[in-house]
């Protein structure tokens, strides 16, 4: 039996998921749309049964894991350039807080953006976008937010990195805040019980991060780390495993494989419900393996860096087992690392007290970690 703090934690996260009520259910699609572009593409399918699907995909995640630098290779893109416009929530909630839309309502920013090198049927997704945080000196990070996190999630942050001398990209994750297409109201497009259009969102992600590289380094910017949280720290173990130039790494909640995060996590009951008719956990698992962290520690490990891992202890999303895993994989490699253990679940690390426990963890790694 969970303790009484254990349990009260427990309560507390589910209610903190069920905030959201406009989560929508939508069935298996196998998005082959998606990989038509795809380095390795080799042939279709034998045929549209199932089983066909399920192993042509898995075929071709071992062709994209052998080859992974292909798969996440980019064209740079040649359009950078810095907007100045209104700040604005993009609340993914079927009613936005009107506290949030006032307190930034008549406010600007500076905001990176450039055609993303991996192209979708989203013209608003197509438009890569970061808000910048510049700060004088030669350290600067990428940092990548939650699924579903509004435009406004970890500003804060950003500004008591840049009191530090970190200079910060935040970059609005494929289909999310500017990028998200007008016909849905969350960030559904990224993470879905479509297999093709989700690893299409990890690899335009991962490409994206890179993009944002190499526009720090352009701007003198030589210190290169990088900082996610959730499905962001998916995106940020994946760029490092294919970035020599990352050489700090926070990564603020930690899981292993893609689909055992969709198939267990409390925030992701409604896209199993919608996928478990058609397929099951372990063939889910197959097919999203090119998109998951623990296949890419061979190539984490070819370039030094220092990493901090954070997981909580009570998370219903990203379950603790799978960031113990993640810890060992660290441990089995003998990569530099720190493990820091909140007491407190995903959703609740968001949360009076924990958001600034998770913050000063974050924010004191980084301060030293480039040293």
């Amino acid at each position: 039996m969970p303790s009484r703090y254990a349990q009260w934690m427990y309560d507390w996260e589910t209610r903190l998921t069920s905030v959201d009520n406009n989560r929508v259910v939508r069935p298996l699609e196998w998005g082959l749309e998606f990989t038509q572009s795809w380095p390795g593409r080799n042939g279709s399918p034998a045929g549209q049964s199932p089983r066909d699907l399920i192993e042509y995909f898995s075929r071709f995640n071992d062709r994209i894991i052998q080859q992974s630098d292909d798969f996440y290779s980019y064209r740079k893109p040649t359009d950078f350039r810095l907007e100045r416009r209104e700040v604005q929530v993009f609340s993914t909630r079927e009613v936005p807080d009107p506290r949030l839309e006032a307190k930034v309502r008549g406010t600007h920013a500076d905001f990176l953006r450039f055609t993303s090198p991996v192209e979708t049927p989203f013209p608003e997704n197509n438009l890569a976008n970061a808000r910048w945080f510049p700060a004088r000196g030669r350290r600067a990070v990428v940092l990548l937010p939650h699924w579903n996190s509004d435009a406004l999630s970890y500003n804060s942050l950003c500004r008591v990195l840049n009191w530090m001398g970190i200079a910060v990209l935040r970059l609005s994750m494929p289909h999310h805040d500017i990028r998200r297409s007008a016909e849905i109201h969350r960030a559904d497009y990224a993470v879905s019980a479509n297999i093709g259009r989700t690893m299409d969102a990890v690899r335009q992600g991962v490409i994206d991060v890179r993009c944002c590289l190499d526009w720090l380094e352009a701007q003198g910017y030589n210190r290169l780390g990088i900082v996610g949280t959730s499905l962001g720290s998916c995106y940020a173990f994946i760029a490092a495993a294919h970035d020599p130039r990352i050489r700090v790494a926070a990564f603020n909640h930690a899981s292993t494989y893609f689909a055992d995060v969709v198939w267990h996590g409390q925030s992701t009951r409604h896209i199993r419900e919608g996928l478990e008719p058609s397929i099951q956990f372990d063939d889910l698992r197959q097919v999203w393996r090119a998109v998951s962290p623990m296949v890419y520690f061979d190539k984490f490990s070819r370039w030094p860096r220092t990493s901090l891992i954070i997981y909580a202890r009570y998370d219903m999303t990203f379950l603790p087992e799978f960031s113990e895993q993640i810890v060992a994989e660290f441990a089995r490699h003998n990569l530099d690392h720190k493990i820091v253990v909140l007491p407190c679940g995903h959703y609740t690390m968001g949360e009076t007290p924990f958001k600034y426990m998770d913050g000063w963890q974050l924010a004191n790694f980084l301060r030293t970690a480039f040293d």
